[in-house]
């Protein structure tokens, strides 16, 4: 379990017995909604609970109930049964439809969260200095940090060449940042983060020096060739971008050749383990593990 993200959904239950589970294709975690239900409702038939406010949530034209996935989870005895699912967003979402004391915590929880986020968008510094505090609350030191917030500055300057070059849609965004990463490290960005033993935390976060080194080098060369050529559509800016992590990737055999050694690590920056589950879908027909 995701013990960055999910630590929260541990507190507001309680450390109640919450079925979870990671599903590797859409990058999501889904949670069961009866057990979310049994919690926060103390209905002593959460089953029924659950059926009557499904419909009426239904009635009311709420997406929770369509973005709803039917997945098998583990029971209490070991099998695998039929169970509806939500990922976080619906689950905040289920918790604000139930009327409880228990779910009282965590909707004045969100109710501030939210009024923080708008005092962000009129002064933004408070964003750059919530993302200065967290990552000192992990650990990272003050010089590593500069250096984040001068690559996050950097990818910015990039995707926004990308704009001027006809890419608008977010998977243009990570098509073109995984022609960067294969063309380097030999693996797009979501197979170096199951490399690194990564779900949701940001992969440069867990990369090393001479890691981070590479991907910059390959993202400022990317974004130079781009403004050079001044491609259009992804087609051609692909092969800018492609043009970028061959740059690193010169680099990066330069280097090994005189260290010996690679120097993609697997080492990441978490001190927990995943524990993997397989994961039984009905949705779409399909099956997942």
């Amino acid at each position: 379990m995701n013990q960055s993200k999910m630590h929260l959904v541990n507190k507001i239950f309680n450390n109640e017995t919450i079925r979870t589970v990671w599903d590797k294709e859409s990058e999501k975690y889904y949670i069961s909604v009866v057990d979310i239900v049994g919690v926060i409702s103390e209905s002593k038939d959460k089953q029924a609970y659950w059926r009557k406010l499904k419909q009426r949530l239904r009635e009311e034209g709420n997406e929770t109930v369509t973005n709803c996935h039917g997945l098998k989870l583990k029971a209490q005895d070991g099998k695998y049964r039929l169970t509806d699912v939500v990922d976080i967003e619906g689950m905040f979402r289920i918790i604000e439809s139930i009327p409880s004391k228990n779910a009282e915590p965590v909707k004045l929880w969100l109710a501030k969260l939210g009024s923080e986020r708008i005092d962000e968008v009129f002064d933004p510094s408070i964003a750059a200095q919530r993302a200065i505090d967290l990552y000192r609350f992990k650990g990272y030191d003050e010089q590593w940090i500069l250096k984040r917030i001068k690559s996050i500055q950097d990818r910015n300057k990039l995707t926004d060449v990308w704009k001027d070059g006809g890419i608008t849609e977010n998977k243009e965004y990570a098509i073109l940042t995984n022609e960067i990463y294969k063309e380097w490290s030999g693996m797009k960005a979501n197979e170096y983060k199951a490399y690194k033993g990564l779900r949701k935390e940001s992969l440069r976060d867990n990369m090393s020096d001479m890691e981070v080194a590479l991907t910059d080098l390959g993202e400022i060369a990317a974004r130079e060739l781009a403004k050079e050529h001044k491609p259009y559509g992804l087609k051609q800016n692909k092969k800018i971008s492609k043009m970028g992590g061959h740059a690193a990737k010169v680099a990066r055999e330069d280097i090994e050749k005189n260290l010996g050694k690679s120097v993609i690590s697997n080492q990441n920056n978490l001190n927990y383990q995943y524990l993997e589950e397989k994961l039984i879908s009905t949705h779409s027909n399909k099956k997942r593990k």
